[in-house]
């Protein structure tokens, strides 16, 4: 089990305004114009797939574990939807257990296995209360995917880490809605959601980074988006 006390809100800021730095000198946050999923026209894009070395992914693993001992969030293993939460699950499970924290983890595959052991899910048995270890949140597809995995084999689909919360409306049938994806997993399916940081701490730092025009110009670009896509608290 791994459980911890909330860390002061400054040094959650802290850790967000470190992590926003880090993707941006990784080249995993970009700025410019990007079409998302929805369709939408993005002056900022978050690609999780360019943490792709060692030392990137160490460097990540590091902003997961130090998030969720700051969020105070309890969870008995960590689970990894296919593909991109196979890698982030099994180096926060060792992050976690660098800092005296071992907990089991398991991930799943995207067809079953006919042979050998069989089956979708790979390693520790789920049991529990579940840490679902992702990326990003965008229609909370692959969020539901992995609960309703995670119930199947009788454990519980407690908690969901991911990088950014992008705080911007979910779309239902092509539809804008007036919540996002990570309000919609806290407010309709009862789970906790520990984010390294949001777009709102992306704003600030864009307003604080102090590099000029052209980081002012992607904050009055993002805030724009924001003001026309954003969603309030959650």
């Amino acid at each position: 089990m791994v459980t911890d006390k909330a860390q002061p809100v400054e040094q959650q800021g802290s850790l967000a305004q470190d992590f926003v730095r880090f993707a941006e000198a990784s080249g995993v946050l970009r700025f410019g114009e990007f079409k998302t999923k929805a369709g939408r026209m993005s002056p900022y894009f978050f690609n999780a797939g360019l943490f792709d070395d060692g030392a990137k992914m160490g460097r990540l693993a590091e902003f997961y574990a130090k998030a969720l001992v700051a969020s105070g969030i309890e969870f008995d293993m960590v689970f990894g939807p296919a593909y991109k939460g196979i890698p982030l699950a099994a180096t926060v499970a060792v992050e976690l257990a660098r800092l005296g924290r071992n907990v089991p983890f398991a991930y799943n595959r995207k067809e079953a296995k006919d042979h050998g052991e069989g089956g979708t899910l790979v390693g520790a048995p789920l049991k529990g209360r579940v840490l679902i270890v992702d990326d990003v949140m965008s229609a909370g597809t692959a969020a539901r995917e992995s609960i309703a995995l995670i119930r199947a084999a009788g454990a519980v689909p407690h908690a969901i880490a991911i990088a950014l919360d992008r705080q911007e409306k979910a779309t239902e049938n092509g539809q804008d809605v007036d919540h996002s994806a990570v309000q919609y997993v806290r407010n309709q399916l009862g789970m906790q959601v520990c984010t390294i940081a949001t777009l709102a701490d992306l704003l600030q730092y864009l307003a604080q980074s102090g590099a000029g025009a052209d980081m002012a110009a992607h904050h009055e670009r993002v805030l724009a988006y924001r003001e026309r896509y954003g969603v309030g608290a959650a």
